[in-house]
């Protein structure tokens, strides 16, 4: 069986000789509760080895790794409002995501760690074998190696199952990115008590669940391809073309409404048409942007804020520590949209212009917004109609918290929704239908589909 097949496989594999899956929910509800965990609200002037760089104005770490908190001008062409200032990420290291994965009984298995992060709105969440930053595992923090890092680090090419650098939230990290990448071992390894092996059909029924795969697990399973190919597939795992919406998609998909050096067209016109203009600024002199003893906040309580923590966790390789984190103002939601057209499945995208983007244009969900931006719904493509969608309509809708190590209790509603048939024909200039084919393949490369297209991505599941 070739690697897409095992994959697909797993996916379909909800039995799991080594953990079924209410023991699963139950595992994760007894990590939950003997991991203690405190984070609290503190001052800037508390914020240990945390400083406001009194020549650039940022607020940056005194071993001058991990990250840093900067201010932006920002001017574009894109959208309606043409320029703006703000605080961002930046955060220029490539960290480690990775998952090692191992054939057990024919089946492929993944292995994730039950972690908390300052800002996990649920504290233990799902999160890759390995995630970490340069500054981590290179132990700046003085703290221990992460687990298994010397397992990616040695990695050969043969044990690679998957290898991308793909782009974090660029409405909040300055052009930053990570090494997502699966690996595959065969030796018998020693697994500690907060690690566990579940199959990627289990790790999509999780996902069913509110806030329990963490941001990190879920880009990098996005990255996953599944066979394309025709009625031998169903045969071979004795399943039927209608068990599922989404199984249809990669059996059947060899009509795309249009071709890939179409869909390059439309982004190369793009890119070239949208300008991104950034600007270095202190936070300090950020216009509509303050600066209190506790908080940095735009001056209409919108947006985010920046807060200062001071954070103990019981079993992280550093217990306690100082940190700023991101604070939103309110829940996000990222729908895609999704028709069979020419019986392919294709999801609509927008090109969306972000200031941390690499290349001006990501790929993102038909709607990616915080509602309470939009005073009138119509404003927004295509939010209206997702808010207004009927039930029979909603194939996905999950709350899903974003990444815990930056972020404090910020979570999306992710919603994939089945156009009506009548749905307009019409699309904005920086909206397409992309097949399912088609959006995968855009996955095996660097920058094309954002972090929040990734997200929903990893939802689909075939049983």
């Amino acid at each position: 069986m070739n690697l897409n097949s095992l994959f697909l496989k797993s996916a379909l594999s909800l039995d799991n000789t080594l953990n079924a899956f209410e023991d699963i929910l139950n595992w994760l509800k007894k990590k939950n509760t003997e991991t203690k965990v405190v984070v609290e609200k503190v001052k800037f002037n508390q914020l240990q080895n945390w400083y406001f760089d009194s020549n650039s104005g940022y607020l940056r770490h005194d071993s001058g790794k991990f990250f840093s908190i900067e201010g932006i001008n920002v001017q574009t062409n894109w959208g309606s409002v043409p320029e703006w200032d703000q605080p961002i990420i930046n955060q220029p290291e490539i960290g480690y995501l990775g998952i090692i994965a191992k054939e057990i009984s024919g089946v492929l298995y993944f292995l994730l760690q039950a972690k908390i992060e300052p800002g996990n709105i649920n504290n233990v969440q799902l999160s890759p074998t390995l995630q970490a930053t340069k500054s981590n595992y290179s132990q700046v923090h003085l703290g221990k190696k992460p687990q298994f890092l010397e397992y990616f680090q040695n990695a050969t090419p043969n044990q690679i199952l998957l290898d991308q650098l793909q782009s974090e939230q660029g409405a909040r990290f300055l052009k930053k990115r990570n090494r997502n990448i699966i690996i595959l071992i065969k030796d018998e390894i020693i697994i500690p008590d907060n690690f566990i092996w579940l199959t990627l059909g289990q790790i999509k029924k999780l996902l069913k669940f509110d806030n329990l795969v963490n941001m990190d697990t879920r880009t990098v399973i996005s990255g996953i391809i599944f066979p394309n190919t025709n009625e031998k597939i169903i045969n071979h795992f004795s399943l039927s073309a209608s068990q599922h919406f989404f199984l249809k998609a990669i059996l059947k998909d060899n009509n795309p409404l249009n071709s890939i050096d179409n869909i390059l067209m439309w982004l190369t016109s793009l890119k070239a048409h949208y300008e991104l203009n950034i600007v270095s600024k202190p936070l300090q002199k950020l216009k509509s942007w303050i600066i209190t003893d506790s908080e940095i906040h735009h001056v209409s309580n919108s947006f985010f804020k920046v807060i200062a923590a001071n954070v103990h966790i019981s079993n992280r390789e550093v217990s306690s520590w100082f940190q700023p984190l991101i604070l939103p103002t309110q829940q996000g939601l990222i729908v895609f949209i999704v028709k069979y057209i020419n019986d392919s499945l294709h999801f609509l995208v927008q090109a969306k212009v972000e200031p941390g983007n690499f290349d001006i244009v990501e790929l993102a969900p038909t709607v990616q917004c915080l509602t309470g931006s939009y005073d009138n719904l119509d404003e927004l493509p295509y939010l209206k109609y997702v808010l207004t969608a009927p039930k029979s309509n909603i194939i996905h809708d999950s709350v899903q918290s974003e990444e815990g190590g930056r972020f404090y209790h910020e979570e999306n509603r992710n919603m994939i929704i089945l156009a009506d048939n009548d749905f307009d024909k019409n699309l904005p200039i920086n909206y397409k239908w992309i097949s399912f084919s088609q959006i995968t393949m855009f996955l095996k490369f660097n920058n094309f589909l954002n972090i929040q297209a990734r997200s929903l991505m990893s939802l689909i599941n075939f049983v």
